[in-house]
């Protein structure tokens, strides 16, 4: 019987492979910031890497995401603990929610906080990027 990492490794490569990318930054650019190696981001933006405790800690500062998003932890009934701080927007925090749904797959999750996310800018922003 395999034990089940407590870590979304997939989730966090997909989020740091993503901001990587919008800044316009390569992995050793980030390694460079983060002082997480180019290879362990690599394998962790691939799924192979299994960061430790140090790593999570410098790449959710990076990510401005709070540890408990990247480490699972569930609650009561073994319900998925779903972690919000005030300096995130709407679109954020569904997106939280979504993707901790356990009868969602990952890309029905991202697929419905896209659409989320654009019809929300159109209307509390007027079409721009709005918080």
């Amino acid at each position: 019987m395999s034990k089940k990492s407590s870590i979304d490794t997939a989730e966090l490569g997909r989020n740091i492979k993503k901001k990587r990318l919008e800044l316009k930054l390569s992995l050793r650019e980030v390694a460079d910031i983060t002082k997480v190696s180019a290879s362990t981001l690599s394998r962790i933006e691939n799924g192979t890497g299994k960061p430790d405790a140090e790593n999570i800690a410098a790449l959710s500062a990076w990510l401005n995401v709070p540890v408990d998003r990247i480490v699972k932890g569930t609650g009561k009934d073994g319900e998925q603990a779903v972690v919000v701080y005030s300096s995130e927007n709407l679109p954020e925090i569904v997106r939280a929610h979504l993707r901790a749904d356990a009868n969602m797959s990952a890309e029905t999750a991202d697929a419905l906080a896209e659409l989320f996310t654009v019809a929300y800018r159109q209307v509390a922003g007027g079409g721009s990027k709005g918080k």
